[in-house]
């Protein structure tokens, strides 16, 4: 049996996961998130915020006493969009070294694809391929088609931070700032359908946080429940009709919907949105929402 450390760090959120792993058997022991937003402002000034590297580190010193108390025996920190782009990462790749002895991985785009695409499809049957996977992060949304593996990848940047800071920075936010985010996530979506086959896919599944927060508001939940959440399918019509809501709904109104995660509240507007073009580029009448993600892929990756 290993005991494994997963941590993925993205532009918004920092996630924990410890598993065991057991000829090819998965127990999850320990799973945590915290929105760190490590992403404020890299954009557009392609460096990381003082602010945001120390709530970071904090987060990862909580994972730390979790990890030794849990008796790991492997760890892999992955780091994704934002810390690509951040021109000052040193900084935080030193703070994460000297808590956890281990050194960040800066994985690129195509590689997150590939761990999300592994980790979204393990439970699923294989008559339901292919698979096009779709990770919408805060800083980049990954495309992932596939069968029994990947057969091509694509990451582009329209995650739910950079296009909320780029262009849905009011909530609810005018015609005219959703108009222009459109465009954007349109022409990156073009983009990745350059390289990777986004209509042809049998089951289109959305994973991540904004995926599985509009699932949530499609199943009407009164409050966050993981279980209820993972592997239902959601029609496009309800994915469409929840954007909308959102865009139309205060600041307010959306902290106050039961299943909103408070650091999800300035963001989620924008990643409905993007997840909304998704469906109707590729032409899928629903999709399957996965809580297992690039968090599980990491796991599963320690044990080659």
């Amino acid at each position: 049996m290993a005991r494994v450390a997963a941590i993925d760090c993205g532009t918004n959120s920092i996630r924990l996961l410890i598993a065991d792993i057991t000829d090819g058997n998965f127990k999850e022991v320990v799973r945590d998130m915290q929105i760190v937003r490590l992403g404020q402002g890299v954009d557009q000034t392609k460096k990381f915020h003082p602010d945001a590297i120390e709530r970071t580190l904090a987060a990862v010193e909580q994972f730390a006493k979790q990890i030794t108390s849990k008796g790991v025996e492997k760890i892999r920190f992955c780091a994704t969009s934002a810390t690509r782009d951040a021109s000052n990462r040193a900084l935080f790749i030193d703070g994460v070294r000297n808590i956890l002895g281990v050194e960040v991985e800066v994985i690129p785009g195509e590689e997150e694809a590939e761990l999300s695409y592994i980790g979204a499809t393990k439970e699923l049957q294989q008559s339901d391929a292919p698979f096009l996977v779709v990770d919408i992060g805060g800083g980049s949304t990954e495309f992932v088609y596939g069968d029994k593996s990947v057969i091509a990848a694509k990451s582009v940047n329209i995650g739910c931070v950079r296009m909320s800071e780029r262009h849905l920075n009011t909530q609810p936010p005018s015609m005219a700032q959703v108009a222009q985010a459109i465009i954007d996530i349109d022409l990156a979506i073009t983009q990745a359908a350059a390289v990777v086959p986004i209509t042809q896919a049998k089951t289109l599944v959305a994973v991540a946080g904004t995926a599985t927060t509009v699932a949530a508001a499609a199943l009407e939940l009164d409050k966050y429940d993981r279980y209820l959440i993972h592997l239902s399918r959601v029609s496009a019509q309800s994915v469409h009709k929840v954007a909308g809501l959102f865009q139309s709904l205060s600041k307010e109104e959306l902290a106050s919907l039961g299943y909103m995660h408070p650091g999800r509240v300035d963001v989620i507007t924008a990643g409905a949105l993007v997840l909304s073009r998704v469906m109707a580029a590729t032409g899928v009448s629903e999709f399957v929402a996965s809580e297992s993600d690039i968090l599980d892929g990491i796991a599963w990756s320690l044990t080659k």
